[in-house]
Order: C-alpha cells, then sequence, then structure tokens
C-alpha cells in the first residue's frame, strides 16, 4: 500500500506544472451539502413527513481559502472547561505533536495532529506565551484558522519545579517495583508526563 502510494506521489512530482499548480489552487467547496441520498430515501418511506435534520445539514460552511497568503495566523485553543484562546490572531504556534515539535504559520497546508505531553508555544511578536498540554489534537485548516484542543493544559509558569521532581521520582520508584502489566503503564505514563513536565521547565 505504502509502495502503491510512493508511486503515485512520484508520478504527481513529475506531471506538467500547470497540472500541479491545478492540484494545489483546487478549492473543497466552501458551502454545506445536503445529505441528498438520505433525503431521497426518507421521501419514499414517509413522503408526507419532511425529513429530519442529519449532521451534514447542521454543520456550519467551511470559509472559503483565502486567494493570498495572510499574514496573521487565527488561533482557538480550547479545553473541556472553558476557552483558553479564542480567534486570536498571532504570528506562529508550535505544537508538541507525537511526530515531533510542528510549527504552524499563516498559509500551513490543512493536517491533523495527535499531541503529545509538552509545550505548546504562542507565538505574538516578540512575545511567547507557553502552555503545557498533557493531549489532544491540532487541526490545522487551510484557511490559516488553528483549532487546538486539549485534555489538559497550564501555563508553564505556572508549574511548581518541587512537585514535578517529586512526581518523577514516585513514578520511577513504581515502575521499578511494578509487578503487574497495569502498574507498568499506569507508572510508565506518570514517568513520561512528569518527565515531559521537567523539560518543559528546563528547557
Amino acid at each position: 500500500m505504502l509502495r502503491h502510494a510512493a508511486r503515485r506521489l512520484a508520478s504527481r512530482a513529475t506531471a506538467a506544472p500547470t497540472a500541479r499548480r491545478a492540484l494545489a489552487t483546487a478549492e473543497v467547496p466552501a458551502e454545506a451539502a445536503e445529505d441528498s441520498t438520505f433525503v431521497e430515501a426518507w421521501k419514499k418511506v414517509a413522503p408526507n413527513i419532511e425529513p429530519p435534520a442529519t449532521p451534514l445539514t447542521m454543520m456550519q460552511p467551511r470559509p472559503p481559502t483565502p486567494a493570498t497568503l495572510p499574514t496573521k495566523l487565527t488561533v482557538n485553543f480550547v479545553l473541556p472547561y472553558k476557552s483558553e484562546i479564542a480567534n486570536k490572531e498571532v504570528d506562529m504556534v508550535i505544537v508538541p505533536a507525537t511526530t515531533g515539535q510542528m510549527g504552524v504559520l499563516p498559509g500551513h497546508v490543512a493536517t491533523i495532529a495527535e499531541l503529545k505531553p509538552g509545550v505548546l508555544s504562542v507565538h505574538e511578536g516578540n512575545d511567547v506565551t507557553k502552555y503545557f498540554v498533557s493531549s489532544g489534537f491540532a487541526f490545522v485548516h487551510a484557511n490559516s484558522i488553528a483549532d487546538i484542543v486539549a485534555v489538559e493544559a497550564v501555563p508553564v509558569d505556572q508549574i511548581d519545579s518541587a512537585l514535578v521532581q517529586k512526581g518523577l521520582a514516585e513514578f520511577t520508584a513504581k515502575l521499578g517495583s511494578a509487578s503487574t502489566d497495569l502498574e507498568k503503564a499506569e507508572a510508565q505514563i506518570g514517568v513520561d508526563v512528569h518527565s515531559a513536565l521537567n523539560a518543559a521547565l528546563t528547557g
């Protein structure tokens, strides 16, 4: 499967420049679509009753991709219990993706990245705001909007280094004495999170 994908990518790379431009600039319709298949099936069963709304009909239309590269990145950063950042225009964000630190600038290609424990930094001019996030996802859209969702987050400057060191020592000891797979897994998670916290403070 990966070999087939590689061959397809290679064939696209050798295509004519005009074809490459067409692929790069192709627009996905911004309007929300109606679930026509469902509506037709519903009318056959209950022609006198209006079809109910489906998730597809309730989706908000996606803003169109701008023709020119924006100068700012619009960021939304939310937690289960509050919105940390809402529609804020910044220069760049760096997220702790599971594949490594990922920088997001205006005009970034649309992507979804899973987050691991680490530092999320928001760059606005010379100001950099750092948060430690436990996990989550970053959704980067083609219209230079980034939606970041985290399970838990805290500003790095509010982290108590003494508690981090204490927790790291405790979970390291638990990992060494764990006798079951469950105990080892729980201890390893504690070690990983506290190691990431320690790196956020010392990095």
